[in-house]
């Protein structure tokens, strides 16, 4: 099997994992439970797993010697790979369902495609007209899934949602195109995510000073859990399933828009999440007619040489 072609199965198969992420964020907020505490918990676990995997795996000493040697880039894209990405991502989980959000993240789709120019030194783009053709497919099939969405959720919600989720549709392309650019392939998948965690830190500290400032509750035993979850399912499987799959296609700007492209699953996943486990209605005819088009969009990606 091609590097391209296990990469995407890669993506696909870490857009399962992803979901997790917006069914439990939604359940956390509908119990109510802190957005803070649901972003910031998530790296708080992360942290001694891929800790125990970098030792394990003896590669601690070069990456604290490659973040001591450019400690700003680190911090920055760092921030914005994880704290910039995250953070928006649960507290939109107050307005809008856990399908919507994951259907409205999909913009980070086309968001790699158009940082690349900005981001890559000499960008000679090997995307064909299909590739954008694909993608836009799959965007529309997103926006008429939103049509179900103004049935049940007001306007001003559904507004905000879709700001913030969109807010973090770019960072996340963002952080980590200009991490694998950073690392050069000098480090390993785990030590790029552990390094990230590290680096992303003191962004999830004072967005905890800030909670705790503003009376923001502390959390549940039931959130600790439920955030260890999503530690664990999106977290480490998803994001080293994703990580792995892009650094495979980092140096192939078509393989890699191909690879962003499996997160849309992440639609069609929280939504089977969100019917069952919290028991939300079944789509109407424009979402599944949104679903089917989301399919045909991905699916001309992995078919496409």
């Amino acid at each position: 099997m091609k590097n391209a072609q296990r990469a995407f199965l890669l993506g696909l198969l870490s857009a399962l994992f992803f979901a997790v992420t917006f069914v439990v964020n939604r359940m956390m907020s509908l119990e109510g439970g802190s957005w803070i505490w649901s972003a910031s918990l998530r790296f708080y676990w992360m942290l001694p797993f891929f800790l125990v995997i970098v030792l394990l795996r003896r590669n601690l000493k070069p990456l604290l010697l490659a973040i001591k040697q450019k400690p700003g880039p680190w911090l920055l894209w760092s921030t914005i790979g994880f704290g910039v990405f995250y953070a928006p991502i649960t507290y939109a989980a107050a307005f809008s369902p856990s399908w919507l959000i994951a259907s409205t993240w999909q913009i980070t789709i086309i968001a790699g495609m158009l940082l690349a120019p900005f981001i890559t030194k000499n960008y000679q783009s090997s995307n064909s007209r299909n590739t954008y053709i694909f993608s836009t497919i799959i965007l529309i099939g997103i926006a008429i899934m939103q049509i179900q969405a103004l049935e049940s959720v007001d306007l001003s919600s559904l507004l905000s949602g879709f700001f913030w989720v969109l807010v973090a549709a770019f960072a996340y392309p963002l952080g980590n195109r200009k991490m694998m650019q950073l690392c050069d392939g000098q480090l390993d998948v785990y030590q790029r995510i552990l390094g990230m965690i590290l680096c992303s830190i003191p962004f999830w500290l004072i967005l905890n000073l800030y909670g705790h400032s503003t009376g923001h509750p502390a959390p549940t035993d039931n959130q600790l859990l439920q955030t260890l979850i999503v530690a664990i399912f999106s977290g480490v499987i998803a994001t080293v399933l994703f990580f792995s799959a892009t650094d495979m296609v980092s140096k192939d700007e078509k393989a890699l828009a191909k690879v962003e492209a499996t997160q849309s699953a992440e639609v069609l996943f929280a939504l089977i999440g969100e019917i069952l486990i919290l028991k939300s209605p079944l789509p109407d005819t424009y979402a599944l007619l949104g679903i089917v088009l989301v399919i045909i969009g991905m699916s001309l990606h992995s078919l496409k040489k």
